[in-house]
Order: C-alpha cells, then sequence, then structure tokens
C-alpha cells in the first residue's frame, strides 16, 4: 500500500475541519508554549490559552478514532516568579470537553542549556500528555521494550523463594506480583519517563523536537498504513518520521515558509522513493534474466 503524506497550510481549528470524523490513529503535537514564538504564531497569551486551545482540541477528539491516542507536549512557564498553571488549567478543560487523561510522561532533556535563576533551576524536562476518547485503545508495549540490563542481575538474584511466586501484597493493597515472569526474560516495559537530548536533525524550527520523540509513540500507539496527525506540523518533524516508518501522516501548519519547506522535503522524499524502487525493479529484472 502507497504511503501518503497530506499537509495544510492555515490555522488549525479551520484546517482540521477537512479531516474526517474518527480518521486518524494518533496525534502528536507540539504547540506553541503561552507567551512564545511570537514572531510565527502570535504568542498566546497565557491567561488566554486554555480559551484559544479548546476550539482546536474539540477538532482533535472528532478525527480522532476511537481505538486512537493524542500526545500533547507542553510545559509551563514562570511568570512573575511562579509557575503558571494554564496547562493545568487546559487538561481539566480538556477532560469536560470529552477527553480521558490517561497517561503523563516526562521528556528529560539529557543536554538542557545550563543556566542560574534567583529562586529556580534550569528546566530539563517537558510534558506529554497523553489523551484518549475511549478506555480502551490501540497500545502495542511490545514495540518500546527495553534491555532489562543489570537489573535481572542485581536485584533478581537476591530474592527469596516467596519472591519469586505470585504474593500478596504485605500492605494490604490487595495487588500481587509474580516476579517469576521476568526471571528469563532479557526486556521490560519501558518507564514513563523518556530520556532523549534535545538536539534534532532539523534547525530549520525554533522548537523542533528530536526525531525519537514522534518515533516512540509512533512505535507504541500505531502500526504500519495508521494516519498519525500532527496540527502545528513546524518543519515536518513528526511527518518524517511517520514515512519512516510506513505510516500515513497529515501535517497543518499557519506559517508559509514551513508548509513551503515540508512540502519540498516529502517531493525529495517521493522523488528518493521512486529513484530507489526503480533501481530495486532493474537489479530484479537482471537477476531474473542471469537465470533464464
Amino acid at each position: 500500500m502507497e504511503i501518503k503524506t497530506n499537509i495544510y497550510l492555515g490555522d488549525s481549528k479551520e484546517e482540521l475541519k477537512k479531516l474526517s470524523d474518527n480518521s486518524i490513529d494518533l496525534i502528536v503535537t507540539s504547540p506553541p508554549y503561552a507567551d512564545q514564538r511570537k514572531n510565527t504564531y502570535g504568542g498566546i497569551r497565557h491567561e488566554k490559552y486554555v480559551e484559544w486551545f479548546l476550539p482546536i482540541s474539540e477538532q482533535l477528539i472528532r478525527v480522532l478514532k476511537p481505538s486512537g491516542t493524542f500526545i500533547l507536549n507542553i510545559k509551563e512557564k514562570v511568570v512573575k516568579g511562579e509557575r503558571s498553571t494554564y496547562v493545568m488549567e487546559l487538561i481539566i478543560a480538556m477532560r469536560k470537553q470529552g477527553w480521558i487523561w490517561t497517561e503523563e510522561f516526562i521528556w528529560h532533556k539529557k543536554n538542557s542549556y545550563p543556566g542560574k535563576w534567583p529562586n529556580r533551576f534550569r528546566d530539563s524536562w517537558e510534558r506529554l500528555l497523553q489523551f484518549n476518547k475511549s478506555k480502551r485503545f490501540n497500545m502495542y508495549q511490545d514495540e518500546v521494550m527495553v534491555p532489562m540490563g543489570d537489573w535481572a542481575k542485581t536485584r533478581l538474584k537476591k530474592l527469596s523463594d516467596t519472591d519469586k511466586i505470585r504474593d500478596n501484597s504485605k500492605v494490604g493493597s490487595g495487588f500481587g506480583k509474580n516476579i517469576s515472569n521476568w526471571l528469563k526474560r532479557d526486556k521490560a516495559y519501558p518507564t514513563n519517563v523518556l530520556y532523549l537530548a534535545t538536539e534534532c536533525n532539523n534547525k530549520n524550527h525554533s522548537a523542533a523536537f528530536p526525531e525519537e520523540l514522534p518515533e516512540w509513540f509512533i512505535k507504541l500507539f500505531t502500526k504500519e498504513n495508521d494516519v498519525v496527525l500532527d496540527p502545528f506540523m513546524g518543519s515536518g518533524t513528526t511527518l518524517s518520521v511517520a514515512s519512516k516508518m510506513k505510516r500515513n501522516s497529515v501535517g497543518i501548519d499557519i506559517v508559509p515558509e514551513y508548509y513551503k519547506m515540508v512540502k519540498k522535503q516529502i517531493k525529495e522524499t517521493e522523488l528518493y522513493l521512486c529513484e530507489t524502487k526503480a533501481k530495486y525493479e532493474k537489479t530484479k529484472n537482471k537477476r531474473r534474466s542471469k537465470i533464464r
């Protein structure tokens, strides 16, 4: 099946209306944070942020499949010496809108910029909020498993015999454990903290995130030929990664420069794929001729 990438130029809350109901498997995006990117996205004030975002999230919940997931990369800012509450207010407002706030992942920036402030330390993490429209959604956990490492050698070898079988909780919570399931495994499920650098290959956007970020969530929540949406596509990182992973994608941005840049990237990718396919077919035909 041919993989498609569609992009739209314009305001997300309007351009999203062109998409069909229940047509998207995964939304991964990083909208402009409050009071940031003023020259490109208008610099939405933190006290107006929820009001600005809700018409967009109303369209997102419409286009997302019941089995789909929405990952929102966002972070509070400091206003007059204290953290703004606009992210928490947005979460509450989106829940009232019908979203289920399923999980919160943390992106730990391993190489965040150093600095000094009188009342706080440097930011080295951002939120990745997971929203769903149903409690039953697609999730392919085995795709993001990580090596067990030395944990299995150190922690598991100290377990008593009772620890190695299903055992009732000692605190009376009613939850048990069955550590024996992990004794012979070389991989484990990850935590909800992602350790990624801030560096990315795409330098054409003021806030482009690393490719590993959308890649991880695309692995976790989609399979090949699914559809990934980024309503604030910027330099097109999410779309590029989706295409490489054989997912269809849709991107929207209000900035003409980004639209033109991504459109050019798509044409270059399509040309490369056509040339690669032609070379493959040519090689295959030569082999057939030799066999004959």
